[in-house]
């Protein structure tokens, strides 16, 4: 693997360190097909992974001290270093590097010093997991470095508690099971409870668009945090360990819970059922079928979990409208980022320009296509 960078003018790792880097690894944003706010609560989940990558340059170093370059965030900036030990949370992107070693260090993992470079193509805020493509990636990089005891699972289970103890969003296990387990030529059909798997090959029946709506989120910003702290409450409320535990035929007393905590609910018991059923709809080759399961769970994610903006619904409204176009939803923790549409094959870069363009021209915002990817919006 050789490493890519974002830009011509960005430094390379010998320029910035005085010395080549002895270790690669990287990792995939992902796009979740269906299952949104459902991690959390033990449910299931439908991600596949994206062509854009966390690539990851590290060479250890002597000593405790780790210096760090990343070509996203750090371009026109020095390098930013700190002490194996001596980790503490507030320093941004940063965060996300020291978590890793704190939580590493804290479970008797050997580390030593060491340089890293970041290049991530997964645009923040979109969505698609840029935070789980950088500790996935970093400690793929750190498992080769120091001949970690470290599976894949583990890492995304690591990856998660980097996020809900260190760096304060309480995020799900999906994003870093996504960014340590997807690929994609198939859907990570995941029991979140369980961390039970199994790889489903995306049939050639249909072409995966992804859009970023311009307008970027914040997992650590409150609303996130209050939607698991409803859940909790509700899942207290009806004397149930996890909302997982609830099905379809709970909905009547679910509605008596206070709101919106029974919307909450109604979302996540509701959008579990919509994933098994997408795995059958996938298995079955039932576009039609997957596409109407990804408006209700759109229509669900801005109605019960009120997750949505006006950006996103219109970009999702508007590839309604268009006749290639099985369906689309919002994918990821919602409050801006991107939208996930299925078109008819051959056809998801016509439809991706002709969503981003009409899009563009009624919001204001600047659009990108993620998938298909190379596409640019004149």
């Amino acid at each position: 693997m050789t490493p890519v960078k974002c830009s011509d003018t960005a430094p390379d790792f010998q320029s910035l360190f005085g010395s080549p880097p002895a270790t690669f690894a990287d990792a995939p944003g992902r796009v979740n097909l269906i299952g949104e706010h459902t991690d959390y609560n033990g449910g299931f989940v439908l991600p596949t992974a994206i062509p854009q990558r966390c690539r990851v340059e590290t060479a250890a170093r002597s000593g405790q001290r780790v210096r760090a370059w990343s070509t996203v965030l750090h371009v026109g900036a020095g390098i930013t270093e700190y002490d194996l030990g001596n980790e503490t949370p507030g320093r941004g992107w940063l965060d996300y590097l020291q978590g890793v070693t704190r939580l590493l260090l804290s479970a008797g993992y050997a580390l030593g010093g060491f340089d890293v470079r970041f290049d991530s193509q997964v645009p923040l805020g979109s969505g698609l997991s840029s935070s789980a493509a950088f500790t996935v990636s970093l400690m793929r990089a750190l498992r080769k470095e120091f001949q970690l005891s470290l599976d894949d699972v583990a890492i995304a289970q690591f990856g998660q508690r980097v996020e809900n103890e260190f760096v304060g969003a309480r995020v799900g296990i999906m994003d870093p099971m996504a960014a340590s387990l997807a690929d994609e030529g198939t859907a990570l059909f995941l029991d979140a409870r369980s961390l039970e798997f199994e790889r489903i090959e995306l049939p050639a029946g249909a072409d995966l668009v992804v859009i970023h709506s311009g307008v970027s989120h914040r997992l650590t910003h409150g609303d996130y945090n209050t939607r698991r702290h409803e859940c909790e409450r509700a899942s207290a409320m009806l004397g149930v360990p996890q909302l997982r535990d609830l099905n379809m035929g709970d909905i009547p007393r679910i509605m008596w819970l206070p709101d919106p905590l029974n919307r909450r609910t109604r979302h996540v018991v509701t959008e579990n059922e919509r994933v098994l059923a997408a795995v059958q709809a996938i298995r079955q080759g039932d576009f039609h079928e997957l596409g109407r399961l990804c408006y209700a769970s759109h229509d669900s994610m801005r109605d019960d979990y009120e997750v949505s903006t006006a950006e996103i619904d219109l970009l999702v409204a508007t590839a309604q409208t268009d006749a290639e176009v099985f369906g689309a939803r919002l994918t990821g923790g919602g409050f801006g980022g991107s939208i996930v549409a299925l078109a008819h094959p051959q056809t998801g870069r016509q439809v991706a320009r002709r969503i981003a363009q009409t899009y563009a021209a009624r919001s204001g915002q600047q659009p990108k296509v993620l998938v298909p990817s190379g596409y640019e919006i004149k």
